[in-house]
């Protein structure tokens, strides 16, 4: 097989021991990589019910084979670890030239295991590894450690590093590079129980040869062209935060946390205002073509901030939180940017507190610290006082809304707004019942872009019936996760006049092996299974894959219904009525060998 390398570097923080660990081909023709990869290096390295901030969970960075070839979107890495905030697999995908630069150092993947005897920095220069004292970085940015990391080793270093939200343990931290955040499952929480404050990466090598190299650079350049077509206009002009007064109109923009699916004030914030008072330039990932990435600054009397704010962001920090006011929600990003921690969770965990205080439940601190709907000085206050873990309420809401809720009682997990841990994304269900039953049955938690069932509840495509709403949603998380194997932007995904099959042809070109559409279903469908085998390790139950409460009975989905479309899920999955995967599935799908593997180390 081409593209690959064919191995990963395996370092142990704990003994400063780096080795090399051969990846089999038929890993790489089962899965792909990006975070296919990711989680069977996670499902080989991590101990069962491994707790994860255990010296022994592993840290997992993946590449892809599209990676270094010219195909637009491509360059990403995929993160895979064990979540502090759901206790299952926390995968996350970062766009960035770090992916370009480990590629060179001649591996495919990097697993961090162990912990570091005192708070250090990884650097992987080509095979080489080292460890440098980081007490002079702690408490800096994640922009300032590799800014400074940088300065040090060289310009041709690419960083990831936490923040202080990561070095204090915030169960949502991210992972930073390049300006963009790893930020669902507090993969930046793994690496600050760690001690490691970043990771710096030099590669020199080359990137690894496709199959056909006139054929790839050929695809490269129409693949780029048809990426700029009218499907991606709106991000190119707007970005994504175009979506968020369009969804207010539809009723499903989650505001005052997802009590309703309208935002009265949703003109403020959306993207045509944004970009006409608050716009100051627009960027693009490492080897991207489409350029949804679009900056703002700050208009009010403030010190002066930029930020690059995309509609999860908005939706977090603005509707969701009552929050009309741009510039205190643009503050509010560059917080949760400059802490280093996910504005999803960060933004959901807050909108908690603030129905706590309305309900009139007790809070830790002083209540006049307390955040509150619409008030954009408390919500400003509250996330320093989150990625500070400053104060008794500061380190409550650094647990996330279901610890949280745990900890306070009083009845408050009837509005923590969260799927097995991850508080969920910018999508109000109620209205959509493919999007309700992604979100109970994806494995990392409450997620849109590991399936992109809403699209299924827009089209009317499956209309009531169970199974076929079941099918398309089990299609979509099947096709995401090709993407997030290749990688490939989900952006593209409508680029293609029939994606398997091209993507497929694309997969020979690039890796020489000869797929079609039915195959490459089937390897995301494997990587589905597997993230699920990895979650059945820890400890997974049927009760797991559900919704919020608020989002079930008359104004949302009836739990006889989210039941039935649950039990047509896993039949349509092959799975047992209680979720389990039966040997006979993991025979099908090619499973069993590959579990083998990881279970012996070959």
């Amino acid at each position: 097989m081409q593209a690959v390398h064919g191995r990963a570097l395996l370092v142990d923080l704990g003994t400063g021991e780096a080795r090399t660990v051969p990846i089999p081909q038929e890993v790489f023709r089962s899965v792909l990589g990006g975070t296919g990869l990711a989680t069977w290096l996670l499902f080989r390295f991590a101990p069962p019910q491994v707790d994860p901030w255990a010296p022994e969970n592993p840290f997992v960075i993946a590449t892809g084979p599209f990676i270094g070839t010219g195909l637009t979107t491509s360059s990403k890495l995929a993160i895979a670890t064990t979540s502090p905030q759901t206790g299952f697999i926390g995968d996350s995908l970062t766009s960035s030239y770090l992916a370009l630069v480990l590629r060179r150092t001649g591996f495919d993947a990097l697993v961090v295991v162990g912990q570091a005897p005192d708070w250090s920095v990884l650097f992987v220069e080509d095979d080489r590894v080292y460890l440098r004292p980081a007490h002079d970085l702690l408490g800096l940015d994640p922009e300032e450690t590799a800014a400074a990391l940088r300065a040090e080793l060289g310009r041709d270093v690419r960083v990831a590093a936490i923040g202080r939200a990561g070095e204090r343990l915030v169960r949502f931290a991210a992972v930073v590079n390049d300006g963009r955040l790893a930020g669902r499952t507090g993969p930046g929480t793994v690496l600050g129980a760690k001690r490691l404050k970043a990771i710096a990466v030099r590669g020199t090598g080359r990137f690894p040869p496709v199959a056909d190299p006139a054929a790839v650079a050929a695809a490269a350049r129409r693949l780029a062209q048809r990426s700029l077509g009218p499907e991606t206009a709106k991000y190119r002009e707007l970005g994504t935060v175009a979506n968020l007064a369009f969804f207010s109109r539809l009723g499903i923009l989650p505001t005052r946390n997802f009590a309703a699916g309208t935002f009265p004030a949703a003109e403020a914030l959306s993207g045509e205002r944004l970009v006409t008072v608050h716009r100051a330039d627009r960027q693009a990932c490492a080897a991207c073509t489409v350029g949804c990435e679009h900056h703002f600054r700050t208009t009010d009397d403030g010190p002066p901030a930029t930020v690059r704010l995309e509609y999860e962001t908005l939706f977090a920090l603005g509707s969701l939180c009552g929050i009309d006011d741009p510039n205190v929600v643009l503050r509010a990003a560059a917080l949760c940017d400059r802490y280093g921690m996910d504005a999803i969770s960060a933004g959901g965990t807050i909108a908690w507190a603030m129905e706590c205080v309305e309900r009139g439940v007790t809070l830790p601190g002083d209540p006049a610290e307390w955040p509150r709907f619409g008030d954009g000085a408390s919500l400003l206050r509250t996330l320093e006082a989150i990625g500070e873990r400053r104060g008794p309420l500061g380190d409550l809401l650094a647990e996330g809304s279901r610890r949280a809720a745990e900890l306070i009682g009083q009845g408050s997990d009837a509005w923590a707004m969260h799927v097995k841990g991850l508080e969920l994304p910018g999508y109000h269900p109620k209205k959509l019942r493919a999007m309700a039953l992604g979100f109970a049955v994806t494995p990392r938690g409450a997620c849109h872009n590991r399936t992109s069932a809403y699209e299924i509840d827009f089209s009317e495509q499956a209309g009531d019936h169970h199974e076929r709403i079941a099918l398309a949603t089990a299609h979509s998380e099947d096709r995401s996760a090709v993407l997030d194997a290749l990688p490939l932007c989900k952006f593209l995904r409508h680029r293609f006049d029939d994606f398997l099959a091209e993507a497929a042809e694309l997969v020979r070109l690039v890796t020489g092996i000869a797929c079609d559409a039915d195959e490459l279903r089937r390897v995301g469908e494997r990587i589905v299974t597997l993230k699920k085998l990895f979650n059945l390790r820890q400890g997974w139950t049927r009760s797991d894959d559900s919704l919020p409460v608020r989002l079930l009975g008359p104004d949302g989905i009836e739990p006889a219904e989210l039941d039935a479309l649950v039990a047509a899920y896993y039949r349509v999955r092959g799975w047992t009525p209680e979720g389990l995967v039966p040997p006979a599935r993991l025979r099908e799908l090619g499973l069993d060998s590959l579990v083998a593997h990881a279970a012996t180390g070959c």
